[in-house]
């Protein structure tokens, strides 16, 4: 009896251990596709933003093959992912890093300009616009939550650190430097050209000014300095699914150029900016900062937890999935509406 009962326990044991070894397996693997998706996401909205802007400073460009024409948008799309496709082909992030060090001085150069235009250009910051806009409150938050999206290179950048205990300070800095660098941008866009705002103020500048080029030429720049970053996590995650003797460079420089070439296909198909943006805030934005964390705290802790942080993460992850999916809904209405039209 005390046999059966000791081997009872023991299979029972066993199975509790094996199903609390799976389930965290399986919630890595779910948040790690959810934070992929995410970086994915980006790189369909870079390849967007750069056939905007740059179809806007040679609207006339155009190729013909054949029957078939290529217009300016789909032009300089192909011609922005066969530039940064080499850029994928890197493997040290430290070498990625003095690349995307371009992308954040191209951003204050982009608001420099802006501020340029609106005082010493003379556009000026008259332009009154509606205070509150209830009904495009759906997309402002995914728009608001795309700014601080691209969690899944966190991981990356911390393992690539030579001092990996000046990440914190590093997060904090970043996060804080880019919340004041898209207010300066968002108010003083929004004061200059009020209800006429494009889905990317550089689109408004004046064309015949210097400053309005180099704000364009800037924004251009900021996308190719950052693409390689943003793939290489997703890149590199791929790679670990293929077998020994397949992880050669050859093979890695074909899996990450079609990695690119397939952001290239759905940014062609889907080439509505402001919708893509709201999207990937609504959906994925508040998935990793909201829901998954505190719905992660309350999993590990469980009836460890007090219930104040209990009822406090209910809150979050409540706010978390009504934004979503307000957001989410609205951004993919928009986008089946652009296609109807």
């Amino acid at each position: 009896m005390r046999t059966s009962g000791r081997r009872a326990r023991s299979t029972s044991c066993r199975r509790g251990s094996h199903r609390c070894s799976r389930s965290p397996r399986t919630g890595r693997i779910a948040i790690s596709i959810i934070l992929y998706v995410e970086l994915y996401a980006c790189c369909i909205e870079y390849l967007i933003l750069e056939s905007d802007n740059l179809s806007k400073l040679f609207p006339n460009v155009h190729l013909n093959i054949g029957g078939l024409t290529i217009n300016s948008h789909v032009f300089f799309a192909i011609l922005t992912t066969l530039v940064v496709m080499p850029t994928t082909w890197l493997r040290d992030l430290t070498c990625l890093s003095y690349i995307s060090a371009g992308g954040v001085v191209a951003s204050i150069l982009v608001v420099m300009c802006l501020c340029w235009i609106g005082v010493v250009d003379h556009v000026g910051f008259e332009n009154k616009g509606t205070a509150l806009n209830l009904p495009g409150i759906p997309i402002a938050i995914g728009l608001y939550g795309y700014c601080y999206s691209g969690h899944g290179v966190f991981p990356n950048i911390y393992s690539s650190l030579k001092n990996r205990n000046q990440f914190p300070s590093i997060l904090f800095t970043c996060i804080g430097f880019s919340t004041i660098l898209f207010t300066a941008a968002a108010v003083m866009g929004y004061k200059m050209f009020g209800e006429a705002t494009e889905s990317q103020f550089t689109l408004n500048l004046p064309e015949n000014l210097v400053v309005s080029k180099i704000a364009v030429w800037a924004t251009v720049a900021n996308p190719i300095t950052k693409y390689a970053l943003t793939i290489t996590p997703l890149a590199m995650s791929l790679e670990e699914l293929l077998p020994r003797s397949q992880q050669k460079y050859s093979n890695i420089i074909i899996l990450r150029s079609a990695l690119v070439v397939s952001t290239l296909i759905i940014a062609l198909s889907v080439p509505f900016f402001a919708l893509v943006m709201a999207l990937i805030g609504s959906l994925f934005a508040m998935l990793v900062t909201y829901i998954l964390p505190c719905a992660c705290f309350l999993a590990i802790l469980k009836a460890k937890a007090t219930w104040y942080q209990t009822a406090t993460c209910s809150f979050i992850i409540a706010v978390g999935v009504t934004c979503a999916c307000v957001g989410t809904y609205s951004s993919l209405s928009g986008i089946v509406q652009n296609y109807a039209t």
